[in-house]
């Protein structure tokens, strides 16, 4: 891969288009079951056993602050990798893959779609699309990373 350039698995969310890198991708899942759980986050969906390993899920459209909606057909489970563990983010939409330069990404703004920067790797421009790139391992704070830790231990030995 040229250096120059990023990978991104492109997914949509209300109506804007995100991307993450490649290399933070494990798996693009249909929505399964989920085990609700109590006491948690509201914007944590529960956990999902994905040949074995429990997963929590988290659905981006609460975390982001955007109203919720059912699930469509179109409707995917991203499990990234986050700081060394796996986290299934429910996403509206995985549209592509697509390399993208560099040159055409930008610092992030403040603030875009209502999303604050500490989330963002900044904004590609691709043909005429703006794409918000999503800083994975900043998706979630320290806090919130020790609570999904817990969960994955608690659902693994239940």
């Amino acid at each position: 891969m040229n250096m120059a350039e990023r990978q991104l698995v492109v997914f949509r969310l209300a109506n804007e288009e995100f991307g993450v890198e490649i290399t933070k991708v494990r798996e693009i899942i249909k929505p399964r079951h989920i085990t609700r759980l109590p006491h948690v986050s509201d914007y944590i969906e529960g956990v999902t056993n994905l040949r074995g390993v429990v997963i929590p899920v988290i659905s981006l459209r609460k975390r982001f602050g955007v109203e919720a909606q059912e699930d469509t057909q179109d409707t995917r489970i991203i499990i990234l990798e986050v700081n060394e563990n796996q986290v299934g983010f429910i996403v509206d939409a995985v549209t592509e893959t697509l390399r993208l330069p560099e040159s055409q990404i930008d610092p992030p703004p403040s603030m875009i779609a209502g999303l604050k920067s500490q989330y963002l790797a900044g904004v590609g421009k691709y043909e005429d699309r703006l794409l918000i790139l999503l800083e994975v391992d900043k998706i979630l704070t320290s806090e919130e990373k020790i609570e999904l830790q817990a969960l994955a231990a608690d659902g693994e030995g239940a």
